[in-house]
């Protein structure tokens, strides 16, 4: 295959409106938050199968199984970066050790500095989506997420935070922090559902 050839095949995976991208950027809002080893919790919490809180400490998180995920990511300011390898625990992990309730329909997502992210839990759940340590086989660095990110392949990349602490199951939808600030409550690509303005009803609740 030519390199005009591959630069096309490349080009078709892209979602409408977005460019490939060769480096990784670091995109995120406010500072960059400071790894406290022995203070550091991750915590499954809200409509738990079993009402109970679950939590793993860095160490025992560390030792989950470990899996990777080749995968995209699509930022909604218009990058994408394609086939880079993930590592970390799968969300199916997370709910296999901390199940949902049945009648789970979202689940939020929790970072540092009490960010948020909405999504439903089918997203969540998706056999690509990955709490990742790890890209390429390296260590994730702390401008890009470390110690944990969560990477949903198939949604905009603010679907999966940085410095991520925790997930909330939830038995109906609420908004995180940028979908209350005006971006799409879904967050698919290739749908290119950047802005709250283009939901349809139902998307969301209302803002």
């Amino acid at each position: 295959m030519g390199q005009s050839e591959s630069r096309e095949g490349e080009l078709a995976q892209l979602p409408p409106g977005q460019r490939l991208q060769r480096g990784w950027p670091v995109t995120h809002y406010g500072p960059v938050p400071k790894f406290r080893q022995e203070r550091w919790e991750f915590r499954v919490f809200g409509a738990t199968a079993d009402g109970e809180k679950h939590c793993w400490t860095h160490e025992e998180f560390s030792a989950l199984p470990y899996s990777t995920v080749v995968a995209d990511l699509h930022c909604v300011t218009k990058f994408s970066m394609l086939g880079a390898e993930w590592g970390g625990v799968s969300t199916g992990v997370l709910m296999d050790l901390a199940p949902p309730a049945p009648d789970v329909t979202h689940v939020m997502v929790w970072a540092e500095y009490g960010f948020s992210s909405n999504m439903r839990l089918s997203d969540f759940a998706s056999s690509t989506s990955i709490f990742a340590t790890h890209k390429d086989g390296e260590l994730l660095t702390a401008e890009h997420g470390f110690p944990v990110r969560l990477v949903v392949p198939h949604l905009y990349a603010w679907k999966g935070p940085k410095w991520v602490r925790g997930v909330e199951y939830m038995r109906a939808d609420r908004r995180g922090f940028w979908e209350e600030r005006g971006y799409h409550n879904l967050g698919d690509p290739w749908s290119e559902q950047r802005y709250s303005y283009q939901e349809e009803p139902g998307d969301g609740p209302e803002l």
